[in-house]
């Protein structure tokens, strides 16, 4: 008898327990923003007739074309060098050469005022809301037209006080370096930096120590976006597609 209470006893704590609910303790990962940095594609007819890109648009309008994001994704286009800045949405996907990190009209190129010398600029993700602000120096009334047909809920634009003459000539000191991969070990990173030296006839390809436990090869600097591009393509031969171009 003493034995089958006992047992009664275990029987009724499995049941108890086994019915007990658990708190869910799962949370809905949070989104990952796109954020990148490179070169841009300024578009022209030319670029579309000769097979380039495949899309055409129209270069007298805010029109932004990117190979990963999809078309109304919201995002954030930064000139470093002068800090002027353009928020919009992408008009649509397209195809183009991967040495560039997205493609603009000229009306984006005009208002960022990039060097066409050295088009880098900074594409950011950033989360839809029903109102954005597109910054920028000056604010004409044709750009304020536009902003008005602009395919979001408000819009608006936001005057920034002129940068110095100084900032404006930060472009010719400026210089880049292709990121080709970061490496836990040290010697990992040493021995594709020798066979990528041979393959690409190349003594421009460096290592540096971010941490102990991050070693970052990288080729470079370079000088402006010409210097750059022929480096860029021997890596994209190799089966390198996911550089990233830094402004040092």
């Amino acid at each position: 008898m003493k034995y089958f209470k006992i047992f009664f006893i275990f029987l009724y704590l499995f049941f108890v327990t086994s019915c007990t609910t658990l708190p869910n303790n799962k949370t809905t990962p949070e989104k990952t923003y796109f954020s990148s940095s490179g070169f841009a594609l300024v578009y022209e007819d030319s670029l579309f007739e000769k097979k380039i890109i495949n899309k055409k648009i129209n270069n007298e309008k805010i029109i932004v074309l990117h190979n990963i994001l999809n078309s109304n994704t919201l995002i954030k286009l930064t000139n470093p060098i002068n800090s002027k800045s353009i928020t919009t949405k992408i008009f649509r996907k397209a195809e183009y050469p991967t040495i560039f990190n997205v493609t603009v009209s000229k009306k984006v190129s005009d208002i960022l005022e990039l060097d066409l010398e050295n088009p880098y600029l900074e594409i950011t993700e950033v989360k839809k809301n029903k109102t954005f602000i597109a910054k920028k120096t000056n604010t004409f009334e044709e750009e304020k037209n536009v902003a008005e047909k602009a395919p979001v809920d408000e819009v608006l634009m936001n005057d920034i006080t002129l940068e110095s003459n100084i900032n404006k000539k930060k472009s010719s000191k400026i210089s880049f370096i292709l990121v080709i991969n970061d490496f836990y070990y040290f010697d990992s990173a040493k021995k594709l930096k020798n066979e990528l030296s041979k393959k690409i006839s190349s003594n421009n390809i460096s290592i540096k120590k971010i941490n102990n436990n991050k070693y970052r090869l990288f080729a470079g600097p370079f000088k402006n976006f010409n210097t750059l591009k022929t480096t860029y393509i021997s890596l994209n031969n190799l089966g390198f597609d996911n550089l990233n171009i830094l402004k040092k």
